[in-house]
């Protein structure tokens, strides 16, 4: 069942060593959502404006795979697999659980942006990092690993 509105506050995935605050993120002037701040490798973010973790439609938790100086949060994200289980405390003292159904790689420059962030009729969420190879030149990764989940 959807949970009401509440901020997340902690995002645990117990099969990654995951415990991590939240940070509220906003899409930027350049129509992408905005990163955290990479100063907290032990930070993640979600679309402030999107739906929190447990409401109905799809709600956008982003981190980063690692930084200049080690691994970030989202390290080992591709490790997780269909059927693997986490969860988003909130604000309200409710707990989300999620249960992955499934873990893709798009190429930023072919990023289906309506498969990843459109609205869905049952609370799930995408948990939503950089993949592929380092490009020194645009300072960035090639692709994004993105993790689908719904509410159980």
């Amino acid at each position: 069942r959807p949970l009401p509105r509440s901020r997340p506050v902690r995002l645990h995935i117990p099969k990654i060593s995951v415990d991590a605050p939240f940070t509220p993120l906003e899409v930027g002037a350049t129509g992408q959502l905005e990163a955290p701040p990479p100063n907290d490798v032990n930070l993640v973010g979600w679309h402030s404006d999107g739906a929190t973790p447990g409401e109905t439609g799809t709600a956008i938790i982003a981190g980063h795979v690692d930084t200049a100086t080690s691994p970030a949060v989202f390290a080992q994200l591709g490790a997780l697999a269909k059927g693997d289980v986490f969860d988003v405390v909130r604000a309200d003292g409710r707990k989300a659980n999620f249960v992955v159904d499934d873990v893709e790689t798009f190429a930023k420059d072919n990023f289906p942006d309506e498969r990843v962030y459109a609205d869905a009729k049952r609370p799930e969420v995408r948990l939503i990092t950089c993949a592929g190879d380092y490009d020194h030149t645009a300072k960035d990764y090639t692709d994004n690993l993105v993790v689908f989940g719904h509410l159980i």
